[in-house]
């Protein structure tokens, strides 16, 4: 059998960015990021959504803009809305025969 085919599993904290919500859970994932929690060190795994920010598990509508994508999509088409309007061209109808 080969040796280091598979992935190391180990405890994982991870982050709830829009809560602030930490748990902990096995997973093969190899942040480079670490963080003490309870008195040991884990590796910290960020996470936009869990079971403490999702709507499903909450019980009620929220709105988690947790990387300011709204703000980033305005900012990033600000400069398009400066531009000239283009004419939109008039549509022919074409008879068929």
């Amino acid at each position: 059998m080969k040796k280091d085919t598979h992935p190391k599993y180990q405890d994982v904290l991870f982050v709830d960015t829009s809560t602030g919500y930490k748990f902990i859970c096995g997973s093969t994932l190899q942040p480079k990021e670490k963080e003490k929690y309870n008195g040991k060190e884990y590796p910290v795994y960020r996470v936009a959504v869990s079971s403490s920010s999702h709507p499903f598990f909450v019980g009620g509508k929220q709105y988690v803009d947790t990387e300011g994508r709204v703000e980033k999509f305005e900012k990033k088409y600000q400069k398009k809305k400066n531009l000239p309007k283009i004419k939109k061209e008039s549509k022919t109808k074409i008879k068929k025969k």
